[in-house]
């Protein structure tokens, strides 16, 4: 097991593109909804059991060897609004480049030939994961630290937050972040024979809301 690929698919500095997008946190802290280290909490716990969970199961289920297609339309029905469907398969397109050039294989060589606009990022990082020598929970940890790493960076970004109180936030998610990962991997394990219908598809509506109006800002700091 390398583990040590899991530091580098996971470190901010991989060119995945993650760091252009907020993961929503930029429209919630124009609404007011994130004000301060602990809003911050709630909004990242929110992602984590929602948003994060169900990328987390999609990665993981990739990083198995499941069909990454038959996830990739998963993904799709689990995504409602435009602007996070075009987000996740940029965001993916760009993981795929990265992923190429740092695990090349042919599993990622087949997605991207299939998929050449983009498949969904979680899709893509599983493979990528996969294509790293990493095991599904990896692939799993990976989708839910950027879920939540995403926003606390931003939003250092947008209200000049300490960063030592946005790091503390993630600390404290961490044992959450353990169960998630958990149920993620245990419910992709189930694919094989109960199809990925059996994959999670937690919602979040205001994310989705925000997401679209957001996409629709003249002026704003972050892609998403």
């Amino acid at each position: 097991m390398n583990r040590a690929a899991l530091l580098v698919l996971a470190d901010g500095r991989f060119p995945a593109g993650g760091h252009a997008h907020s993961g929503g946190a930029e429209p919630a802290v124009a609404a007011g909804r994130i004000r301060d280290a602990e809003s911050l909490e709630d909004f990242c716990r929110g992602r984590l059991h929602t948003a994060g969970l169900v990328a987390a199961a999609l990665a993981a289920a990739a990083a198995a060897g499941h069909d990454p297609l038959a996830l990739d339309t998963a993904a799709d029905t689990r995504t409602p609004v435009t602007a996070l469907r075009d987000t996740a398969r940029k965001l993916g397109r760009q993981m795929m480049r990265a992923a190429r050039a740092t695990w090349p294989s042919a599993e990622l060589d087949a997605l991207a030939a299939a998929r050449p606009r983009g498949a969904h990022q979680p899709v893509v990082l599983g493979v990528a994961a996969r294509s790293a020598g990493l095991e599904p929970l990896d692939a799993a940890y990976a989708a839910l630290y950027e879920t939540v790493s995403g926003p606390a960076t931003a939003t250092v970004r947008l209200l000049s937050l300490d960063p030592f109180d946005a790091t503390a936030v993630l600390a404290r998610l961490v044992p959450e972040l353990h169960r998630v990962a958990a149920t993620a991997t245990a419910t992709a394990r189930r694919v094989a024979e109960e199809g990925v219908d059996v994959l999670p598809a937690a919602s979040a509506p205001l994310l989705d809301i925000s997401a679209q109006q957001h996409a629709t800002r003249p002026a704003r700091l972050f892609a998403s």
